[in-house]
């Protein structure tokens, strides 16, 4: 194969790895506030509405634990597909049956396949990505993703056609991807050899950049929060169905607008200041949600506020830990921040519908608003520390 051959092939690759996350994107942000609004409507109280959001994300948390092996044994191409298949099965499952068991495993099966496909789309990425080109592509895919997450939501006004429409939709999508997928070349990840003192270099990650590993949990914690709890929310403040999707799109939009000048802006003064100023920027705007109440065009600019600031926090995130941590700990990273992720994930819904029932309707805000106040302010504590490697 020649060398224009293969830039041709690698390209069109990208492209269509680029469709299944938007498509990804677009199911997850779909998902997460249309589940939430169906049981809600149910009558089911807003903490166990809570729980079953977080299934998505133990699923999401139980396949890292695995999700390796087959992958190599396998290659990306069978494992992308089988996570598409799992997501699309499930879609076209849920309006068959309103049981919260169901739901539950089905939403597991949404996680375990959702975490298949990402992983799989990441490492082929990373892996056959030019070197000097690598940080604009891991760009592109954050972007795509952001993107297929922002327009998901809006899938909630095809309600009106009947609660079973947006599951159908999102099972098209899916299908039409899996179709192209399959006129892809299968490749593998490179040979891996498993070095000595994996644990030493977990230990070392955490000693050595705790700071920069918690933005992945708050991310999290933000974005499972902000669509599983927050339709609950919209709700009791009387917000409509349509209102409640368009927030969710202005917070989403607010992320794709200052993500990539987010970056350039922590390459030039440093990611730390760059941390502490987005938490404590993204504090404000969630303390203040509460008092905007129902005013739209005010909710509107608290959320792309929001969500401009703490979109980034996972890529920025990593980027910290890679500007501090020695290259022997580097491959630790991702899957720490994974785990991170998804324990923040598990943890939003389920305090956000506790809070709500229990506490008070605003919590979700206030809750997110210390969490990331707090985080702020933890900054200016963090000093790095080198680490003989």
């Amino acid at each position: 194969m020649t060398s224009q051959t293969s830039t041709s092939a690698f390209r069109q690759r990208f492209i269509l790895l680029l469709l299944v996350i938007i498509v990804a994107g677009m199911s997850q942000g779909l998902l997460l506030p249309l589940l939430s609004i169906l049981l809600e409507q149910a009558g089911v109280p807003p903490e166990q509405n809570g729980m079953n959001s977080a299934a998505m994300y133990i699923g999401i948390f139980g396949t890292m634990l695995f999700i390796e092996k087959p992958v190599r044994r396998f290659g990306y191409k069978p494992v992308i597909l089988a996570g598409i298949a799992l997501i699309t099965t499930a879609c076209l499952l849920f309006p068959a049956t309103s049981s919260l068991s169901v739901w539950f495993l089905l939403r597991l099966l949404v996680g375990v396949g959702d975490s298949a496909l990402h992983y799989s789309t990441q490492l082929w990425i990373v892996s056959s990505s030019p070197a000097e080109r690598r940080g604009r592509y891991i760009s592109l895919y954050g972007m795509s993703y952001g993107l297929g997450f922002s327009l998901g939501p809006l899938g909630i006004n095809l309600l009106t056609f009947g609660d079973h429409v947006p599951f159908y939709v999102s099972s098209a999508f899916y299908l039409s991807v899996m179709l192209l997928m399959l006129r892809v070349r299968n490749e593998r990840p490179p040979a891996y050899k498993r070095e000595a003192g994996e644990r030493n270099r977990f230990r070392a990650a955490y000693r050595l950049a705790w700071f920069a590993l918690i933005p992945s949990f708050l991310y999290g914690l933000m974005e499972a929060s902000m669509n599983s709890s927050f339709p609950l929310y919209g709700m009791r403040i009387q917000l409509e169905e349509h209102v409640i999707s368009l927030l969710l799109l202005s917070f989403g939009i607010g992320g794709l607008l200052l993500q990539l000048p987010l970056g350039i802006w922590s390459d030039r003064i440093g990611r730390k200041p760059i941390l502490i100023g987005c938490g404590i920027v993204g504090a404000s705007a969630f303390l203040a949600v509460p008092l905007a109440g129902d005013h739209v065009l005010t909710l509107i600019v608290l959320f792309m506020m929001a969500g401009g600031v703490v979109g980034s926090f996972y890529s920025l995130g990593l980027a910290y830990a890679a500007d501090i941590m020695p290259v022997p700990i580097l491959p630790v990273v991702n899957v720490i921040a994974s785990i991170h992720f998804s324990i923040g994930s598990m943890t939003g819904p389920t305090l956000g519908g506790y809070g709500i029932q229990y506490v008070s309707e605003h919590s979700i805000f206030l809750f997110l608003g210390g969490a990331f106040l707090l985080f702020g302010l933890l900054g200016f504590l963090f000093r790095p520390k080198k680490l003989p490697f």
